[in-house]
């Protein structure tokens, strides 16, 4: 038995509108039959319609006492970074030991969880990060963001035609025809494409842009237009098919190029990544201002930072009478399929860099570029970078 001794805690995640939770029932078992003890907090799976009898039946151990979980568990399985426990009223943060394992989606880069960042790493807690796991074949069992990233660009486009004063498709009525919406996906990831597929289900006419030009072509194939952002390819492209962080002058140059299409889009979708930095700023004041009111903008990259200038994180808010959504957990508010999701991408995750014993081979590809904080020290080289701050740990 791989795990025989290991305690795995589930914690019941505290964001408001988080639903989702690390483990289901058969992925515990799945820990349970490598001889793990899986703890789980009472009420942890209830807002993805898992009961406290669904994790015993399969020899998991239910707590009311959350404080047990962090003081006896060798690795916290979560789904979004600690944070304040209201119930508590005490930080999640301050419940970790030294070298306790942490996997989560912890968005290092993001200035909002800089100060995180730094106090796990006081806390002496080794925490990887499922946002940074690398695009490559061995790795793809484990790639939340991308299960994830399906599920946010589903509904974030949902959200937005929820909210929006007109219809999408194009209709034929007896008073005339009704022009169908006008939806602009910047970013055409993983996010972005199925935004792109979900709007024009809805009878939308899709623009979309990325600065790689096979991302591109995989948004002409769903049916969008594309827009020539003008970046060469060898500037766009970074390591395993990411998108490359651009200097600010060529980020300019992608502004103007999006100004009239912005103008004229009935909803944004906003989801420009470089994966372990912060989100390029690609909408400007100005531009949200050239919008008509009643105009929706869904900021998914709002967890690195947003591309939006005036998104407020996990806010909505209007400006000059466009609706700017800044919700920061798009997929905790599609609970079922979302946690059915990251349960077996992190469960996969877990499995392979949690050696025998629950020890970290920091050697491996994968732990190593997921790791964020360890022994003390903050690793992650996209934070380090984002909190300005050198090798050598001076800012």
């Amino acid at each position: 038995m791989k795990y025989k001794g290991l305690t795995i805690g589930i914690p019941k995640e505290v964001l408001a509108g988080e639903r989702r939770v690390a483990a289901t029932p058969e992925t515990a078992a799945r820990f349970v039959q490598e001889g793990a003890r899986v703890l789980v907090q009472s009420g942890a799976g209830a807002g993805a319609f898992f009961h406290d009898e669904d994790y015993t039946a399969v020899g998991a151990q239910i707590t009311d006492d959350v404080r047990r979980i962090f003081a006896e568990a060798d690795a916290i399985l979560k789904v979004k970074e600690p944070r304040l426990n209201p119930e508590l009223g005490l930080d999640e943060i301050d419940l970790f030991r030294e070298g306790q394992i942490l996997i989560a989606f912890l968005h290092p880069a993001a200035p909002v969880n800089h100060d995180r960042v730094r106090r796990l790493a006081e806390r002496g807690v080794t925490s990887l990060t499922l946002d940074l796991v690398p695009r490559i074949s061995r790795a793809q069992a484990m790639d939340a963001l991308t299960s994830m990233s399906t599920v946010a660009g589903y509904k974030a486009v949902i959200s937005a035609a929820n909210r929006l004063p007109k219809f999408l498709p194009m209709l034929g009525t007896a008073v005339g025809m009704i022009q169908p919406a006008q939806v602009l996906v910047i970013g055409a990831g993983v996010a972005g494409l199925q935004a792109v597929a979900t709007a024009k289900r809805l009878g939308a006419v899709v623009t979309a842009c990325d600065i790689r030009p096979d991302a591109d072509e995989q948004a002409r194939s769903l049916g969008a237009k594309t827009i020539d952002l003008g970046i060469p390819s060898e500037l766009a492209l970074g390591t395993g098919g990411y998108a490359r962080a651009l200097s600010e002058d060529l980020l300019e140059k992608e502004r103007e190029v999006l100004k009239p299409h912005a103008a004229k889009a009935d909803i944004i979708i906003l989801s420009a990544l470089v994966p372990g930095q912060k989100a390029p700023i690609l909408l400007t004041q100005e531009m949200v201002e050239s919008m008509q009111p009643g105009s929706i903008i869904v900021d998914i990259s709002i967890d690195q930072g947003g591309n939006c200038a005036l998104t407020e994180a996990g806010k909505t808010i209007e400006h000059q009478g466009v609706l700017i959504d800044g919700t920061q957990n798009i997929p905790g508010t599609v609970p079922v399929s979302a946690t059915m999701l990251f349960a077996k991408n992190i469960l996969n995750f877990a499995m392979h860099v949690l050696q025998e014993g629950g020890s970290l081979n920091l050697e491996d590809e994968i732990t190593a570029e997921t790791l964020v904080t360890h022994q003390g020290e903050i690793l992650h080289t996209g934070a380090l970078t984002a909190m300005g701050i050198t090798q050598e740990g001076s800012a």
